[in-house]
């Protein structure tokens, strides 16, 4: 590691022990049944709170960022570093993004500067200077474009990712600090939310607002994010809800939003869908990270171990594994892929009166309660979403 201060072995994976009986495990959702029904790997490398954690070069390695003023590239395969990308910010960053193509990383930080980096050479490639703290950081899918969320002004500011020059600079977008941005998938839209419990669409092209939901929570919201099929839009709130908006459609205008709630004890600070939107993971100051069934709407099962809050999640490709970040230091890597077969998994499907049937459009499997209609329903929430039959409402701004 570069710092000085540092006092933990970076390279140091711990393993979970068959027979342990830890602290964290005493409070678990399955009584007597061990948390060791889910692996888990810890990753330490980091000497302060681990802010930001993504997935790249699909899925083999990680990207996090911390409060120590370093990223740190893993190797999922042997839990180790593989480059650190530091001493260059001087304060703690706040949030990491990598290109698809996985050349160039961007960090945020509150330092009040945006890097790009050479993924490669881990040379900074440009840095953008904002005049307060920058609390979020997203790159286009295209690669083309960078935001960052910026306190002063409670703005976002579009840069070209390419050399670093401003591109739109937003001010007064919120009325108070916004506190995530992201782009959608197909790059004509941004996202952010604030403290003012604000949700903002912004057009790049047009470049004005298309949407606004002034009190999408009832509380300060922390995150977002977008399906990668760009029909949903997931919002983490402190008021300990994630909500779940159609926005490509609109319908949320007059269905209102899906609402995941009753699993957190704490504020909700980070969520994240799967690549096929059925599952989203949601992470909470109450140091517990949530798996949900998107299509039914309910929880499957609750990760414990993290030692302080959990600031950011992530989901495989594939669905196996849960990436969490927290305050205590710690990545860790959670295997989910047989949490089905759990006992407190089953009983709660039991308990939800869920039955699964398949798709008849895509032929996916999804959850059905007993209260619908089969005859119905006959397709998931993403084939319904998608069908040109539904009433598809202008991007007007909403009160």
């Amino acid at each position: 590691m570069t710092s000085d201060t540092c006092q933990v072995d970076p390279l140091a994976v711990e393993e979970p022990l068959a027979d342990e009986e830890s602290t964290d495990r005493g409070n678990n959702d399955w009584g007597s049944e061990k948390l060791s029904q889910i692996p888990f790997r810890v990753l330490k490398g980091h000497c302060g709170a681990v802010n930001s954690c993504i997935y790249c070069f699909d899925d083999k390695r990680i990207i996090s960022g911390s409060s120590d003023r370093t990223a740190i590239l893993w190797d999922v395969a042997k839990g180790t570093p593989v480059h650190v990308f530091g001493e260059e910010h001087t304060a703690p960053i706040s949030e990491c993004s990598v290109t698809a193509d996985n050349k160039r990383l961007i960090t945020s930080s509150f330092d009040k500067t945006v890097k790009a980096w050479d993924m490669e050479t881990g040379k900074v490639l440009w840095s953008v200077n904002h005049e307060g703290l920058v609390m979020s950081c997203h790159i286009s899918s295209n690669g083309k474009l960078a935001v960052s969320g910026v306190d002063v002004d409670n703005a976002i500011c579009v840069i070209d990712a390419a050399n670093g020059s401003r591109v739109a600079y937003v001010k007064d977008h919120h009325k108070s600090t916004v506190t995530r941005c992201c782009f959608d998938p197909d790059n004509e839209r941004v996202c952010s939310v604030s403290s003012d419990r604000s949700i903002k669409l912004w057009d790049t092209v047009a470049q004005s607002t298309t949407i606004t939901i002034h009190k999408g929570h009832d509380n300060v919201i922390s995150d977002c994010c977008f399906s990668a099929n760009g029909l949903l839009l997931c919002t983490a709130s402190w008021d300990k809800t994630l909500k779940s908006w159609d926005v490509k459609t609109g319908s949320f205008r007059t269905c209102g939003p899906r609402v995941f709630n009753q699993a957190h004890e704490g504020s909700v600070s980070a969520c994240a869908f799967s690549q096929d939107a059925t599952l989203l993971v949601s992470g909470a100051y109450d140091k517990t990270i949530v798996v949900w069934n998107v299509d039914a709407g309910y929880k499957k099962v609750t990760l414990k171990g993290h030692d302080d809050w959990v600031k950011a999640v992530a989901l495989s490709s594939d669905k196996k594994w849960v990436l969490s970040a927290s305050k205590d230091s710690s990545i860790r890597l959670w295997n989910i892929e047989k949490c089905e077969r759990i006992p407190a998994v089953i009983e709660n499907k039991k308990a939800m009166g869920l039955k699964i049937i398949q798709c008849e459009e895509c032929g996916k499997p999804f959850s059905l309660a007993n209260l619908d209609d089969p005859e119905l329903i006959t397709k998931c929430v993403f084939c319904r979403l998608a069908s040109p039959s539904r009433n598809i409402l202008p991007s007007l701004p909403f009160s």
